[in-house]
């Protein structure tokens, strides 16, 4: 029982979370008519709107796009009536601002068709809500952290290079030093066997002298 109130109360949460970031919405209003809402924002938020105007078409019987009908979007800062946005867009666009006055924000829309002046609007109607304006000053010194950490490593990088060069240096001498070594091996194991043939030659030859000279006399 606890669990499903959990999931309900977390499904609530989620749901209120949602509808306060973006506000879908679409409504009907006749060509001039003007149709406004009001936003409490934070300083520094910015807010994005998309919209998306349908005129109906008598041939059609039916909401159809129609390239002629232009939109007027305005917002204005209701506490000091300080103008935000005014701007004219096409029947398919969008309006981006950012609140520097926290407070209520009204924002206006109307429709007009240069084809026809007495025609009726669907207008879809999406407002987001983000976040506020970056730090920019905990963006440079985030920055700045991740360059210095960057420079560190490749400091880092440079010891392991030196090392792991110091170590091939030393490799490469000691394989000529056993190399050295082992050639000396060699020729003094060459010399060793020079001198006992040498010696085997020698005790023979004095060994056939005395035993020639025992039979001459």
């Amino acid at each position: 029982m606890g669990c499903r109130h959990g999931s309900a109360l977390h499904s609530l949460l989620l749901l209120l979370l949602f509808s306060a970031l973006a506000n879908a919405l679409h409504f009907y209003l006749d060509a001039s008519e003007r149709r406004c809402f009001i936003e409490e924002l934070p300083t520094d938020t910015v807010v994005e709107g998309h919209y998306r105007a349908l005129e109906w078409g008598e041939q059609e019987q039916k909401y159809v796009e129609n390239s002629n009908l232009g939109i007027e979007v305005e917002v204005d800062e209701m506490d000091s009536g300080h103008s935000v946005v005014r701007t004219r867009g096409p029947f398919d666009g969008k309006f981006t601002f950012t609140a520097h006055e926290a407070g209520d924000h009204s924002i206006c829309l109307s429709a007009s068709s240069s084809s026809s002046p007495n025609t009726h609007i669907k207008l879809y109607l999406d407002i987001v809500v983000g976040s506020t304006r970056p730090n920019l000053e905990q963006d440079r010194s985030h920055v700045s952290n991740l360059a210095s950490k960057i420079r560190d490593l490749n400091a880092k990088l440079d010891d392991v290079r030196r090392e792991q060069q110091y170590q091939r240096e030393r490799e490469a001498n000691y394989r000529d030093l056993s190399e050295s070594t082992n050639a000396r091996a060699v020729w003094y194991s060459i010399m060793q066997i020079g001198v006992l043939v040498a010696t085997c030659a020698w005790q023979l030859r004095h060994l056939r002298r005395f035993f020639d000279d025992r039979k001459a006399r």
